[in-house]
């Protein structure tokens, strides 16, 4: 949606012209998934599908939202800001809300009207832009000062409380950190960060979305949380200097192994071997190893949500298999909390139009279903669009 198309739209919801209209992008992750909320590592980038978002202070105490994808609209009283039923769409912006007040910000009423091309439930995180774009402009609007570490973690929070879902920081932090042309690894317990060059004239990331998502997602997601937690106080018992999931090692989980039992085992040493990939995979960049080599950390981690962590399912696997044979291929994996979505694949740039004929038509003789597939280019993080 062009700021012009934004712009008149907002006009005519809410009989005047905005004061700020601003990007908020999606996200890939290229390596280190359910990492996050472990205090683990991740490589996110921010990427050219957004949402994006008018706003003005209305002189009010009530807050307008107009969704314009789907053409519906959302008002309430500040003062009577409370969590709609799991799955409103409302729940991303009125939580970041929910948020600024917590800290001590006085929000007035507003207008925020909002649309984009963040494709819905591929795993882009079109809720974290949805969340960050409000927490950003917000900021700006109000002359808040808050630092943007400070927005992701508000808009983190009304994933929790409003949102109903017990995300890590990463995709909250990938709308609005991104750089273009740049993957960015976070370590989500230092909160430290570096940015790495991924070059894409010789490669380009491409997604397949699977077109399915499995509705136990979110209760997996979060069963997965506790079973993580659970190894971790496990583990204490045998070393007392477990705090999470970043300070175990494969020797810990072996040393615990009876007590922790086979599943939690699995989820255990997934995060562990997930870290270390993300750390070998920076440092095949930094080095300029072949991509070839980057490749195979990616089928790896694949590997590893598959069988030990087990949130892939059948059309995830079968993208990924197809990938392992598609033209110009070097590596593919699942991305985001799994049971649905799209596959990551790194691909050789004059190969990207082969592998998606390849991945189409294979997707298609193998499980009957059209595959939709996306380009992407690493783009900035959160910021203001102009006329």
């Amino acid at each position: 949606m062009d700021y012009p198309t934004l712009s008149s739209a907002f006009e005519q919801r809410f009989g005047a012209a905005p004061a700020l209209v601003l990007r908020a992008p999606g996200r890939i992750n290229l390596i280190g998934e359910h990492t996050d909320y472990n205090d683990g590592l991740v490589l996110p980038a921010a990427i050219d599908k957004e949402i994006r978002f008018a706003l003005r202070l209305n002189g009010t105490n009530r807050i307008r939202l107009a969704a314009l994808d789907f053409d519906a609209t959302y008002e309430v009283a500040v003062a009577d800001l409370a969590p709609l039923p799991a799955g409103h769409w409302a729940n991303y912006q009125l939580g970041v809300v929910a948020g600024l007040l917590k800290r001590g910000a006085e929000v007035p009423g507003f207008d925020c009207a909002f649309g984009g091309d963040i494709p819905s439930g591929a795993g882009l995180s079109s809720s974290a832009a949805a969340e960050c774009g409000v927490a950003w402009g917000l900021n700006k609007l109000l002359g808040l000062n808050l630092d943007t570490m400070t927005l992701a973690q508000i808009s983190q929070m009304a994933e929790h409380e409003y949102a109903q879902v017990m995300c890590g920081l990463m995709d909250q932090f990938a709308s609005l950190f991104g750089r273009a042309g740049h993957v960015v690894e976070l370590d989500c317990r230092s909160l430290e960060y570096a940015y790495f060059p991924l070059d894409t004239a010789h490669a380009r990331l491409v997604l397949c979305n699977s077109g399915v998502k499995h509705a136990l997602g979110d209760s997996e997601y979060n069963t997965r949380r506790q079973e993580c937690a659970q190894g971790v106080e496990l583990m204490q018992k045998h070393n007392p200097a477990i705090k999470s999931l970043r300070d175990a090692t494969l020797a810990d989980i072996e040393a615990a192994r009876a007590e922790l039992g086979e599943v939690v085992a699995k989820r255990c040493r997934y995060v562990v071997e997930e870290n270390l990939r993300v750390q070998d995979l920076t440092a095949r960049l930094v080095a300029g190893k072949p991509l070839a080599e980057v490749g195979e950390l990616l089928y790896a981690s694949h590997a590893g949500l598959r069988d030990l962590y087990q949130v892939s399912c059948a059309e995830l696997d079968v993208l990924e298999r197809l990938a392992h044979h598609a033209p110009g291929c070097y590596g593919a994996r699942m991305m985001g909390g799994g049971f649905g979505g799209c596959t990551l694949n790194l691909v050789a740039s004059e190969e990207v139009d082969s592998f998606i004929g390849f991945m189409t038509k294979g997707y298609h003789e193998q499980l009957g279903l059209k595959l939709d597939t996306y380009v992407t280019n690493l783009a900035d993080g959160v910021g203001e669009l102009f006329a």
